[in-house]
Parts: C-alpha cells; structure tokens; sequence
C-alpha cells in the first residue's frame, strides 16, 4: 500500500490563514499580511472648531475616513479567531494521511477509520473557512462607504492616497474571494480523496489522478495567496501614508 500512495506536497496542506493582529504569520509556505489595527490612536486632524453657524463637533471627511478603516480592520478580527482552529486541523489531517499511506491492505479496516477521521477534519476545516469568509464580507460592508467620503477630502495628496487605497482594498477583496473559491475547491478534492481510501479497488491510477489534481488546486492556491499577501501589505503603507497625509497622528499603545 505504501508503495502505491504518493504523498502529497506538505505544503499543500497549509490554510489560507487571514490575521488581523499579527504583521505577518505562514500561509502556503508564504507570509498572510494583515490589516493593520492600532489599539490606541490618537487623532490629531485640522479642525475649525467655530464654523459660521455651524456645528462644534462635526466631523471632517479625514475623521470619517479614519474612523471606517479602523472599523474595517475591526471587521476581519474572525480571521485572527479562525487561525489556530485551522492549524491544528491541519496539521491532524495530515497526521492521519501519512499514517493511511503508512498501511497495507491488509489493514484496510483502519484505513476507512482513519479516512473517516480525515473527512471530519475536511469538514471542520470548511466550517472555519466559511467563518473567515464571512468575516471578509463584513469588512467589505465597513469599507464600502470610503467611496463616498473621497470625493469631500480638500488635501489633493490624501484625497490620491484615498483612491489608490480604495482600489487597492477592493482588488485584496476580489483576490480573497478567489482565495477562498480555490480553497473549497481543494476542500472537495480533499473528500473524494478520502473516500477513494476507503474503496478495496482503488487502483493506483485512480490515486494518482486524485493526488494530481490536489496539487494543482494548492498551486493556483499558492498564486492567490501571494497576491492576497502583496495587496494587504499594499494597503497597509497606503493607509498610514493617507493617514499622515490627512493630518492624523496614529500612536501605538
């Protein structure tokens, strides 16, 4: 049995993992840039405090600004929640993969236990990921609104930075989505993965075949997880640029 199987690349085996918190953390073998989120800030933006008949406290378009892209970054926290959920499913499917392999067909009742145990974790995986989607969808409901305080912006540098940040953030999202259609797509190969181990005439073209189109899938995976990666680091320097450009002053705790 173990002649027949060929194992899988473990890089394949890595999630998509979207992190909120952490500047960079391992995905596919790469780095998964995160939205930058500052705990404290402090907003130091040009004001006019009296206006001719106006109103004290009335925010500028620099204010509004900022305060949707904090509540973007706030928007994707179900990234960071997902990450370790993912990792340890993971790192047990493969666990239970390589001992699959390990077996002959002599002990083909532990073989289907052990692809059963497999296809839970496939399961489990597809849950959080669906979670992290939704999380992705939310922040492009925060972020959505930018679009319409750009216009309002004075500073001719900031309102640029907003453009191009806007743009960019929308390009992170359609890759993400991308991302995330590939990642369910390997989900699915994986299941039909683990029930060809539970078949007593499984050949190994079958396997072969099944494995091939694995790695492709996590390949093209690998593609959109870079790009992913360059965008979100993208939209991190544009925004703190946009930031200082807009007169606020962003302070970490």
């Amino acid at each position: 049995m173990d002649k027949l199987f060929h194992k899988i690349n473990e890089e394949s085996w890595t999630t998509p993992i979207c992190s909120l918190y952490a500047a960079a953390i391992f995905h596919l073998g790469g780095l998964m840039m995160s939205v930058i989120r500052k705990k404290k800030v402090l907003a130091v933006l040009f004001l006019s405090l009296f206006v001719l008949g106006g109103c004290m406290n009335k925010e500028t378009p620099g204010e509004k600004a900022y305060s949707l892209l904090e509540k973007t970054a706030e928007a994707e926290d179900g990234f960071e929640k997902q990450q370790d959920p993912l990792v340890k499913l993971e790192k047990q499917e493969k666990e239970l993969y390589d001992q699959i392999i390990a077996l002959g067909m002599k002990e083909f009742d532990q073989i289907k236990k052990l692809s059963d145990e497999a296809l839970e974790a496939v399961g489990k995986r597809e849950e959080l990921m669906n979670k992290e989607q939704e999380s992705i969808e939310s922040s492009k409901e925060e972020f959505a609104p930018l679009k319409d305080i750009i216009p309002d912006i004075e500073d001719k540098e900031a309102k640029e930075s907003a453009e191009e940040l806007y743009k960019v953030m929308m390009d992170r999202y359609s890759v993400h989505d991308e991302l995330y259609s590939e990642y369910k797509k390997g989900l699915e190969l994986d299941k039909e993965l683990y029930s060809l181990f539970k078949k007593e005439d499984l050949t190994m073209e079958q396997l072969e075949a099944q494995i091939e189109k694995i790695n492709q899938s996590y390949e093209q995976l690998t593609v959109h997880n870079k790009e992913f990666n360059e965008l979100t680091k993208k939209y991190n320097e544009i925004k703190l640029s946009f930031y200082k450009q807009a007169g606020v002053e962003v302070a970490a705790e």
